[in-house]
Order: C-alpha cells, then structure tokens, then sequence
C-alpha cells in the first residue's frame, strides 16, 4: 500500500508539474493584455491570432484588418503573434505621439532573423537597431533625396523604353500577360542598373541570374520559407543557436560577389554611374551630401526625410555593409514595387474612365515636353500623383509595420474605459496601416477606387496621421521616393502606347492569395495590352 501510495503520489506531483508548466508556457501568455487591461480577442494557443493564417482561412492582410476592426471606439487593442504579445494602436493622434514625439522610445522594428545567423541580413537599414541604425540612416538619407532621383530617372526611363518595346513587337491585337510576373523583370531591371550598374533585359532574356536570384530571394510563397518565419517566431533562439539564415547561400554566395566585384572594378578604372553603388561608395568615402536644389519631388505619398535624420556622423562603411544595403534595397524594390504596379494595373483595367482620363494626362504631358519625357513633367502629372496615391491607399505594399519599445513607456488614459498601460522594453506595437487605409471614418467606402480623394482639395481634408503608405517617423521608408518614380515611369510609358484591359483569364474583383505573406493575388494578374490606336 506505501507504495502505491508513494506511486500515486509521484503521479499526483507530475501532473501538477505538468500542469503548471502548462499553464505558464501555454496558457498565461495569451492573457498578457487583459492582465493589462487593454481589450484582446480570443488567440488560440501557441498561434495566438495568426491561427486563421497558418490554416489559411484567411490572408495576413485580412487577419491585420480583423486585428484592427475588433475593437472600434478604442485606441488600442491587444493580439498575439503567435507567442508574442502585439499592441494594435488605432488612433491616428496615438500614432503621432508614439512615431514622432516619443520616437526615441520606438526606434526599433522586431528583429525578424536573429543577428548573428545571417550578418548580411542583419546589417541592412531595415534590421539595424538603435545607435547603428541612427548612424546608418544619417549616411544613407542623402542616396535618397529627389535630386539624386532626377539622377537615376534617365536609367529607370531606359528600361521602360526596354520593356515597351518588348511588347510592341508581338504580333497581336491583345497581348495577354500575367502582370507580377511582368512587372518584377522590369523592377528586376530598374534595380540592376539603378543599384547595381549592370544591364539586363529580363523580358528577352528570361532566365538570367539576376532576375532568378531575385525570384528566389523574395519568393514567400515557398514552404520552406513559410517554415523559416514560423520558426522566426516561435523558436527565436533555437534559430539563432542553428545559424539559420533569411537568404538562401546562393543568394548571399551571388550579391556578396557581386558587389565586392562591382566595388572593386569601379575604384581600379575610376568607373563612375549615377546609381546606388557609386551612391553608396561616395557615402563610404564621407561625400554623400544634401543637394535638393529645387528638384521637384516624385508626389503626394512622398515621406519626408525627419530632421532626426539629417545629422551627417562618421562612420566607418565597409564593403560588407555596401552589399547589406544593396541588397534590401534589391528586396524590397523586386517585389513590393511590382506588386504596386499590379494593383495600379488592376484597378486602371476595371475603372476604365479613370484609365482614359490618366492616358489624356499622359498625351498633354507628351505635347508639353516635345515627346520626350523628362524628370519634371513625368512629377508635375497631377492625376497620374492622385491614382498612384489612391492605389496606396487601397493596396498599401505593408500591410503593417511594427516598432519595439527600447525603453519603458506608459500610455496616459484619454478615454473613461482606458487605464495607464505600462510598455515594457521588448514588447511590440503594430502600425495597421492596412486597417486605417480601409476604416470608413477616414476613407469612406474604402473598398471603391477613388483617386479623387487625393485632388487638390480633398487631399487637405485628410486626417494626419491615417494616410501612412510607406510608415512614419523617422523610421519611414527611406525609398519612397524610388518608388513612386519607377512607378509612374512604367505606367506613363505602358499608356502612351496600350490599353491596360480585361482577358478571359482575368479575376474580377480580385482575390487575396492566401498563402503568401505579402499582398498578391490569387491565381495572378491576368491583363491584356491593347494597342493605342493612332
């Protein structure tokens, strides 16, 4: 009888040891936030709300928008990524305080691979924290300014002249083409010669390494990258520990000699190209200045550069960190550029008034600047600024962006139901800008196409702080300005010579594709290109 009681007992102390384990690993965790008294949803265990996308019920955007929506009337609510406890902030005058006034207590973004397993990941202005991000962001700032847009604007107009002239040659009353596809060659083109100095035309050379590493680099409909951010997530140090890196070692093994081969070319024979790397190189050297003089700026979603990040410090640059930015740069601008220009596409194909008045902009600028298109009429183009705009503001490229507290932070009460909400160092806010772009108080009847929202007198109406495309603060997007501008350059150039229509394969309205990370559509952009007639 002792021992079985002695065995009962042993069972007894397990499971109360299991039990416990249970409940603080698996359980407390998901009450971080009404502990906190913020309101939260019902997370499910170890998936907390990113649940409804692992079972792919829903698209990320659309979870970030039911994040958003649960708790109208406030001006925060709580979710869970996974594991990892994420304060939603609503309010547009939260947003300011948080992003701008406080920046100093937000300047980070949640590291998404750990430091040490893939350096050349680590070291680009997007990961880069605190002080070295400060340093970074001061040197690169100048590589970024309208002056040295108007610069690269003859290189991104080269390869649209490419890509125009790719399709003018087909034999057919209606080009039918998938547009992502499409339009990350021309983007893969723009990057190559705009950052990388190097000429490729990826429409008539479809197999090229550049294009294909680039592919590879940002392609997130992969399960095995899927895998990669899902273990990012839940197992942080289990992933640092095994040296897991973001790029695959092909893609590294190729920018990384690449750009050590460029670098190295360009100082032996004096080679100098008004793009990234020569940019970047200037900046090693200490000569990246300020210079604006006057240059007209590429639109209205433009983010201006934050005083914050003007100040000019030394700092030494080395090669590696030469290839860490060029290769963000390379990443970003391939997939989220292209997906803008397929979102453009779309809507300009299904809201055919809007894509006849933009093409008549496109014919007056013509006759303005003698049929040759220059940096300061392609800017000037009012309509062309108001659908680009719009189409951000339907289709933001981030569906969300975050910031990690770096230092205590209490958020004051406003509201009688609000109580003081204590922010720990390491936790993370979330910026929905998928969710404010579509909340009717700001945007009515978000989900019409309205370029008209951004006209002259509308666009002063709109609210501060819930029109925020490319972020905000200093810690905006750096390249806005690149993007826009090879934006519009592409569609300039498609509509001086095609219609943007409808084709059999076409999915109207469109669908978010659920598996992948980013914003895509399912089963892809299927357009036609029609000729203008003459």
């Amino acid at each position: 009888m002792k021992l079985l009681g002695l065995i009962m007992l042993t069972l007894i102390l397990i499971s109360a040891l299991v039990a416990f384990i249970f409940y603080y690993v698996i359980i407390k965790p998901f009450h971080y936030w009404t502990e906190r008294g913020v309101p939260q949803g019902k997370p499910v265990w170890i998936f907390g709300d990113n649940w409804v996308t692992v079972i792919r019920t829903h698209s990320f955007s659309e979870m970030a928008k039911m994040a958003y929506d649960r708790f109208p009337g406030t001006r925060f609510s709580g979710m869970y990524q996974f594991f990892v406890p994420t304060l939603v902030i609503r309010d547009p005058d939260l947003l300011k305080q948080i992003t701008v006034k406080d920046f100093d207590h937000f300047t980070d973004h949640r590291p998404l691979v750990p430091p040490d397993a893939d350096p050349l990941w680590a070291n680009n202005l997007f990961s880069l924290t605190g002080q070295r991000w400060r340093d970074m962001r001061s040197i690169l700032s100048p590589s970024f300014t309208s002056s040295k847009m108007k610069a690269m604007f003859l290189l991104m107009n080269e390869c649209a002249e490419n890509f125009i002239q790719h399709f003018s040659k087909k034999d057919e009353d209606i080009i039918t083409f998938e547009m992502k596809n499409v339009f990350t060659r021309f983007t893969n083109d723009v990057i190559a010669t705009a950052a990388f100095g190097i000429s490729v035309n990826s429409l008539e050379k479809p197999n090229n390494e550049f294009y294909l590493m680039g592919k590879e680099a940002t392609d997130f409909s992969k399960l095995s990258k899927n895998l990669k951010f899902f273990g990012y997530f839940v197992f942080p140090k289990l992933f640092d520990i095994l040296k897991i890196g973001f790029f695959e070692k092909e893609v590294r093994d190729f920018f990384v000699s690449l750009v050590d081969g460029t670098i190295k070319t360009r100082e032996e024979q004096g080679i100098v190209r008004p793009d990234m790397i020569h940019l970047l190189m200037e900046a090693k050297k200490g000569n990246n200045k300020y210079g604006e003089n006057g240059v007209h700026d590429t639109g209205f979603s433009t983010v201006q550069e934050s005083e914050y990040n003007k100040r000019m410090v030394p700092l030494e640059i080395t090669d590696q960190m030469i290839t860490s930015q060029a290769l963000i740069f390379f990443f970003a601008g391939f997939d989220t550029v292209s997906s803008l220009m397929c979102f453009m596409g779309y809507e300009l194909a299904v809201n055919p008034d809007v894509q006849d008045r933009l093409r008549e902009e496109v014919k007056e600028t013509l006759e303005e600047c003698d049929g040759k298109l220059t940096y300061e009429a392609l800017t000037k183009m009012k309509y062309m600024d108001m659908v680009v705009s719009e189409t951000l503001r339907k289709w933001p490229s981030a569906v969300v962006v975050d910031r990690v507290c770096t230092k205590p932070y209490t958020i004051e009460p406003k509201l009688p139901h609000e109580k003081p909400v204590h922010i720990k160092k390491g936790d993370v806010l979330w910026i929905p800008i998928f969710g404010i772009h579509h909340d009717p108080q700001y945007y009515p009847n978000p989900e019409r196409f309205d370029p008209e929202r951004f006209n002259d007198e509308n666009k002063k109406n709109i609210k501060p702080y819930t029109y925020l495309p490319f972020g905000l603060g200093p810690r905006n997007c750096i390249g806005s300005r690149f993007a826009l501008l090879e934006t519009k350059t592409i569609v300039f150039n498609i509509l001086r010579n095609f219609q943007i229509v409808p084709v059999e394969k076409s999915t109207i309205p469109l669908k978010i594709n659920k598996k992948a990370i980013n914003l895509n559509a399912e089963g892809g952009f299927w357009f036609g290109l029609k000729r203008n007639k003459s």
